[in-house]
């Protein structure tokens, strides 16, 4: 293990593991962000509702 440390520099590599984390938990937050369910700031938006139970339609005399 330290052969690895003395190919790399801990504290650059403390810091981009930091940045990288941060980042992604960002990433993460926006898109959980832009869906319907998730976004716990505007809460779901509420638009038409779709009706899946529809009448069927009249049948054509043949």
């Amino acid at each position: 293990m330290w052969r690895i440390w003395r190919l790399f520099d801990p504290l650059r590599a403390m810091v981009v593991q930091g940045v990288f984390l941060f980042s992604l938990a960002v990433m993460i937050h926006l898109i959980l962000l832009s869906t319907n369910k998730f976004n716990w700031l505007d809460g779901p938006r509420t638009g038409p509702v779709a009706t899946q139970n529809a009448p069927m339609p009249a049948t054509v005399p043949r």
